[in-house]
């Protein structure tokens, strides 16, 4: 009988460290995820590669660009897919905002190439990425830069038009379905 209880208790000290061992696992695992989501890391803002420096400034100035002008264009209806490559709709409808009073003229002009633009954009994005909103900030950047290198090539030979006129987009429209 003593070398049954002998063999149980050489048993429990094995088990005892195996049993340690998992919980110092659990802890470093638990660890590391809030270490993670306190970075951001789960979030859908972009995570930014550089911190500031002190020499950076962390809110930029507002900068006075003049009289401001609106300029919509609305309910444009789009394909895309998902991730799984299912079909869905999307509408959109956004103004620019632009500091150059020919604005309407110009779009009516360029109209046509305008719109061409985004759909290239949008179309290059899946639906998972267009509703998150680092997905959508990504969108609007890009469509400033594309647009405002077709009008500047629009307005090219007239110096009276400012280049790179618009100065933000606003999405007055952003449904997917």
């Amino acid at each position: 009988m003593e070398e049954e209880v002998e063999g149980k208790n050489s048993k429990n000290p094995m088990m005892m460290i195996l049993i340690g061992l998992i919980i110092i696992l659990i802890l470093a695992m638990g660890g590391i995820g809030y270490f993670m989501y306190s970075k951001g890391l789960f979030s859908d803002k972009p995570v930014n590669q550089t911190a500031p420096t002190s020499e950076q400034n962390t809110i930029a100035p507002k900068q006075d660009y003049g009289e401001i002008y609106l300029s919509p264009i609305d309910s444009l209806v789009l394909n895309i897919t998902d991730a799984k490559g299912r079909a869905k709709l999307m509408k959109l409808s956004f103004t620019l905002k632009t500091n150059e009073s020919t604005i309407e003229s110009l779009i009516e002009a360029n109209k046509a190439e305008m719109v061409d633009s985004v759909i290239r954009q949008v179309s290059a994005r899946s639906s998972e990425e267009l509703l998150t909103v680092g997905g959508k900030a990504m969108l609007k950047e890009e469509m400033i830069d594309e647009l405002n290198n077709i009008l500047n090539d629009a307005a090219d030979g007239d110096d009276d038009i400012v280049k790179n006129m618009i100065i933000d987009i606003f999405f007055t429209s952003f449904v997917i379905k």
